[in-house]
């Protein structure tokens, strides 16, 4: 077990100047920084639809506030690639903090119901890419986020699959440097550990580089081995590749304490798991947020913590930083799992064929010679829960987590 030490100021637990941020490279089960374990202090950031990483001055607001409570990392949605993001990446880098972006839109996600992987939402992908590998403080790009949101869904998994294969070549085509690109998933009992598994099974071009997984298992005075953790935990020992919460932070029963915080950064987790992102920064209806914002508008100022959420997570955070292993030091033993075969609520047999692109292509993407245009096609939410702004609500009860694109 690697060491575990509280309140000592290391690398992979405290914000630093932008001068000093290094990109976030994988080894083994492991995310690394600068040579040390990489562990993400995270918060989910988007309140709305649009995108959040246009307006410097709101940025640096949010980004000071962030810095405060000892975050590490943001977790992003949906961007416009068309847009000019330097002011705010440059704002989050000089805090600290790393952003994990997802590549898909509410125009290109893959729908569960109906999964498709075009030219045109590969080309919507790219663009995105191509706006945002050039930031080091880019951790890394979610492929899809919740795809599968129901025991029903595993005939879109090999369409996951199939982009994150596709994106990775692209990546490799144009030379940008080895960015991490992973799955976020929705915590559906029945399908673990099989969509975990599918995912990082096979041949490394086709399978993710780390796997995340929104759960709000752990509410209020539960403990490590009555609120799921425990089991979340055996699932996840052996993994080849990093895993971490990204989304995660129930508000049901009382007072939100993030006491599930010292389980995953504890020796309960901390050889397994590389952090959680919290769900989530800004005030909604949904009641997840910590700050709030002037005349509750979101995104209007200066962020106006929300207690005693808001103190409760910087003190946990504060006395809680695992000192991890040099990366220098580790040597990965685990091996990817084997594909699995369909069983139960899981569909998908073994290492079938994967719906990809033709590569010709994606090699005329990569050399700017193509004419496809970007899906723009909008997608009705999946989620029955989705609000008037297209935004899903997440619904009271910690079974009930499995819902759509946020």
């Amino acid at each position: 077990m690697f060491g575990y030490l509280f309140a000592l100021p290391l690398l992979a637990c405290l914000t630093l100047p932008a001068s000093a941020l290094p990109t976030i490279t994988v080894k083994g089960a492991k995310f690394f920084a600068g040579g040390q374990q990489y562990f993400l202090k995270g918060v989910a950031y988007q309140g709305t639809p649009n995108d959040p990483l246009v307006d410097t001055n709101q940025c640096q607001l949010d980004a000071k506030s962030m810095q405060s409570i000892g975050t590490n990392s943001i977790r992003i949605y949906h961007v416009d690639p068309n847009a000019d993001h330097d002011g705010c990446m440059s704002a989050f880098s000089e805090a600290g903090i790393y952003i994990w972006l997802d590549l898909d839109t509410f125009d290109t996600q893959i729908v569960q119901a109906t999964p498709t992987w075009t030219k045109e939402q590969f080309a919507a992908f790219a663009r995105v890419m191509d706006e945002f590998q050039q930031y080091d403080n880019l951790g890394g790009f979610w492929i899809g986020n919740e795809v599968i949101d129901n025991l029903g869904g595993s005939p879109s998994a090999p369409y996951i699959k199939a982009a994150v294969a596709d994106m990775k070549s692209y990546l490799s085509a144009k030379g940008y440097r080895s960015i991490p690109i992973g799955y976020s998933a929705a915590d559906i009992a029945e399908l673990r550990p099989m969509l975990q598994n599918y995912l990082a099974c096979g041949e490394p071009n086709e399978s993710i580089d780390f796997y995340g997984l929104n759960s709000y298992e752990w509410c209020g005075a539960a403990t490590y081995e009555n609120s799921g953790y425990a089991g979340l935990q055996a699932m996840a020992v052996g993994y080849n590749l990093p895993i971490f919460f990204s989304e995660t932070g129930c508000n049901v029963g009382g007072e939100r304490t993030f006491n599930d915080q010292k389980a995953i950064f504890g020796p309960e987790m901390i050889d397994t798991w590389s952090g959680s992102i919290i769900y989530e920064w800004v005030q909604e209806t949904n009641d997840y947020g910590i700050v709030d914002y002037p005349n509750g508008e979101i995104y209007s100022g200066a962020p106006i913590p929300i207690q005693p959420d808001f103190n409760n997570l910087a003190t946990v955070w504060k006395n809680i930083n695992p000192a991890g292993v040099a990366e220098a030091s580790y040597n990965p033993t685990f091996s990817p799992p084997p594909c699995p075969g369909a069983s139960g609520g899981w569909t998908v047999s073994g290492n079938v064929p994967l719906p990809r692109l033709d590569s010709s292509i994606i090699k005329l993407v990569a050399a700017g010679q193509s004419d496809i245009k970007p899906s723009t096609s909008k997608v009705a939410p999946t989620s029955t829960s989705a609000d008037s702004t297209g935004m899903p609500t997440i619904l009271s009860t910690p079974s009930s987590f499995s819902t759509a694109l946020r």
